[in-house]
């Protein structure tokens, strides 16, 4: 995966620990919404686990899963590590390249799969792989949770999504915002039911899918 120039690039905050603005804003609001999907127990891969922030709080918050960090880069498993800590519900991180076909044939069987902030940072024909897999990964009934900005309508919906669209797209005119009714249709494709489109803070949203148990 490419490395970009982000304007809230994660810096050394302690020892390993590495911190991303971004990730500490939007704990809380992810966070209130996983509270009444997740499933009360199981096993829950966090894809793209960046600093770590996210899946040391959501392990915290929800101990009854088993969590496992990933993330496509080896040099982020020392963050997510420090900041995990001790937590007995958190599996070591892995290096996992969720834009690749295939991985869901050795990583699958999952109750929950939860993914931040990464579709506008990759390319779509690179999303469209991660969505179709992520609909193989998961378990009957196992829930899927997307949050970060989107187009919607076509459209950009804000002056700041619009800079940074932007400012991505200069970097790599391949990657840039995903409209979110492609996604829906990404995952329906995929075997998924969308159930929910839900709005977040600053523009963005958390898209919620399911795969239906078969009867």
């Amino acid at each position: 995966m490419r490395r970009l120039t982000l304007p809230d690039s994660a810096a050394p905050i302690a020892g390993e620990r590495r911190n991303a603005p971004s990730a500490e804003r939007n704990i809380a609001p992810i966070s209130k919404v996983l509270a009444r999907v997740l499933p009360s127990n199981g096993r829950a891969l966090e894809i793209a686990s960046g600093t770590g922030q996210h899946i040391a709080e959501f392990a915290d918050l929800f101990p009854s899963l088993a969590w496992q960090p990933s993330d496509v880069n080896p040099e982020s498993l020392p963050s997510i590590a420090a900041w995990v800590g001790t937590q007995e519900s958190v599996l070591p991180a892995i290096v996992l390249n969720a834009c690749v076909a295939g991985w869901s044939a050795t990583h699958s069987g999952w109750n929950a799969i939860c993914l931040t902030n990464l579709l506008h940072l990759i390319s779509t024909p690179e999303a469209s792989i991660l969505l179709r897999e992520v609909g193989v990964a998961l378990a009957d009934g196992g829930v899927f949770c997307l949050y970060g900005p989107f187009k919607q309508g076509g459209k950009l919906v804000s002056e700041g999504d619009e800079r940074f669209d932007a400012s991505l797209r200069a970097q790599d005119p391949d990657i840039g915002y995903k409209d979110i009714d492609w996604v829906t249709r990404q995952l329906v494709d995929a075997g998924l039911v969308v159930v929910e489109h839900v709005a977040m803070p600053a523009d963005n949203l958390m898209l919620i899918a399911r795969r239906m148990p078969v009867d």
